[in-house]
C-alpha cells in the first residue's frame, strides 16, 4: 500500500473525486484495503438519545473509503501522482514520478 497516516490525498473516483478537494489520512485498515481521511466521504449518522447526547440528532462523519480511490497529493504537482520507491542513504524513500518530490524524505 503506497499510502500511510497522515499523508495528503485526493480520490479519483466516488462524489468527492473531480472536486480538487483534498484531506489528511486518519486511519488505515490494511486487511479491508480501506482508509478514513479528513473532510471526505462523509454520512451523516442518526444518533439515539443517550445520557452523553440527551437530545439525539444528526453528526456528520468521515467513512472508510477505498485506498484504490485515492492518489498521493504532490505540492509541487498541486494534484494526484503517481509514485516510485528510490533508495535515498539506504533508506526507501516515495516519489513524485512527475517532479521527483519526496513524500518521506
Amino acid at each position: 500500500m503506497n499510502i500511510r497516516r497522515n499523508d495528503i490525498v485526493t480520490p479519483i473516483r466516488g462524489r468527492d473525486a473531480g472536486a480538487d478537494k483534498t484531506g489528511k489520512v486518519l486511519h488505515i485498515e490494511p486487511a479491508r484495503g480501506r482508509a478514513i481521511v479528513e473532510g471526505l466521504n462523509l454520512v451523516t449518522k442518526h444518533l439515539r438519545k443517550s445520557q452523553e447526547n440527551p437530545k439525539g440528532g444528526m453528526v456528520r462523519k468521515e467513512a472508510p473509503m477505498a485506498v484504490s480511490n485515492l492518489m498521493l497529493y504532490c505540492p509541487e504537482c498541486k494534484r494526484g501522482v503517481r509514485t516510485r520507491r528510490v533508495t535515498d542513504g539506504g533508506k526507501k524513500v516515495r516519489q513524485c514520478k512527475r517532479c521527483g518530490h519526496a513524500f518521506d524524505a
